[in-house]
């Protein structure tokens, strides 16, 4: 055990705890330690413990949740501080448990309701226990934690870069328009964005003369522009022939280009994780939150759930409003209904969603992994079976946000 896991590791037990079985474990995540809390179907804690953020640390909570007979895992931060963590407990030979994703808005919500207890690690903890109690003896909403390895680790590392470089782009252009605005007066008017490079191009034409400081740093932001917009398109094409690699056909779907399709492979990794449309639609924040009251029945924008899917949701949505598709004709009638415009696009948000969920488990399907063989918790051996992920793979998903 590394000094660290012995200066931060804690445990306390409360007598015949060997003898329990079926508990239920939480974990919260940190840089440098992880807060852990095992509570029984009841919710009654029996074990509290602290270690460090490391492999020493990992092994200690495996060896602990074995000796316990642990069936199930909840983590909160399993694609942050809790990641490798989650790797480490998911992928580990012959484990008896399953490792669930446990949001941190439920996690706040929890410790809430436990008037007087305070915000601090351990209670975090139990709050994460608590909840991955009760959801495996409800409906079992909490999905697993998702393992980005192969194809949907590279898309999404490829997504996140593109990203960076777009965000460079539109720090420089907007610097270009305040420059120009005293290098070049008037130039709106002959050049009114920066959006292609034969604008930018016209730029660069008008103040080729100017030999100012000012004008060679606009010049340099403009060249600059040039070069990511060559990297970005280079990249778009990369990232479309991975999806086309991936036999998806999520982009038969009207509005869904290669890049929508990339952000649904790379954050979903595997629709399996979601039982129903449902979970999927809770899970991506399109599922409404009831607003009702007295007469007045309505529901409210969902802010929670992955931006990144809503956001690609939202503009499939756009796109099929804008042409004469299905989509368009379900938006009218929702506003023929009576509902607002930003209700009847929220309804049209759920049902590409559900669609989406349909069409990646059908691509599921025909690539010869049946979907009802995997649908629920997979835990250990059998979800890196699934997964076919390998140590290499298993040190990616570490690496991989």
């Amino acid at each position: 055990m590394s000094a660290c896991a012995s200066l931060v590791q804690r445990s306390i037990a409360e007598p015949g705890l060997s003898e329990v079985s079926g508990l239920f474990a939480g974990i919260d995540t940190h840089k440098d330690t992880l807060a852990v809390a095992v509570v029984d179907e009841q919710g009654r804690q029996v074990a509290s413990r602290e270690v460090g953020n490391t492999d020493d640390g990992f092994a200690d909570l495996a060896a602990l949740f074995q000796r316990l007979g642990v069936v199930r895992v909840g983590i909160e931060g399993s694609g942050s501080f809790g990641r490798a963590v989650a790797v480490h407990l998911a992928l580990l030979p012959h484990a008896s448990w399953s490792v669930v994703e446990v949001p941190t808005l439920m996690t706040s919500r929890e410790r809430r309701a436990q008037v007087g207890q305070g915000k601090t690690d351990p209670v975090d903890a139990l709050a994460i226990a608590r909840i991955t109690a009760r959801d495996a003896a409800g409906e079992s909403k909490l999905a697993p934690v998702r393992l980005v390895v192969g194809p949907a680790a590279d898309l999404r590392a490829l997504l996140d870069y593109r990203g960076d470089l777009l965000l460079e782009r539109t720090a420089l252009a907007n610097r270009a328009h305040a420059e120009l605005t005293g290098l070049s007066p008037g130039y709106q008017h002959q050049v009114r964005s920066l959006t292609t490079r034969a604008r930018v191009r016209q730029v660069l034409q008008l103040i080729a003369d100017d030999h100012s400081v000012r004008a060679d740093l606009t010049r340099r932001r403009l060249e600059r522009i040039m070069v990511i917009d060559a990297e970005a398109a280079k990249l778009k094409r990369q990232i479309a022939a991975l999806v086309v690699d991936a036999g998806s056909t999520l982009t038969d779907i009207h509005g869904v280009g290669p890049l929508v399709a990339a952000r649904f492979l790379a954050e979903i990794v595997d629709a399996r994780r979601y039982p129903t449309t449902n979970t999927f639609a809770a899970a991506n924040g399109t599922a409404p939150i009831p607003a009702s009251s007295g007469r007045t029945v309505r529901h409210r924008y969902n802010p929670g759930g992955n931006r990144q899917l809503n956001r690609a949701l939202y503009t499939i949505a756009l796109t099929q409003i804008a042409s004469d598709t299905e989509g368009r004709a379900y938006y009218r009638r929702k506003r023929a209904e009576g509902k607002t415009g930003r209700e009847a696009l929220r309804c049209l948000k759920r049902r590409i969603s559900d669609r989406v969920y349909r069409t990646m488990l059908r691509d599921t399907e025909s690539a010869g992994q049946p979907v009802g063989a995997s649908v629920g918790e997979p835990s250990g051996e059998r979800l890196a079976t699934m997964l076919a992920v390998g140590a290499s793979d298993a040190h990616e998903v570490r690496l991989t946000a």
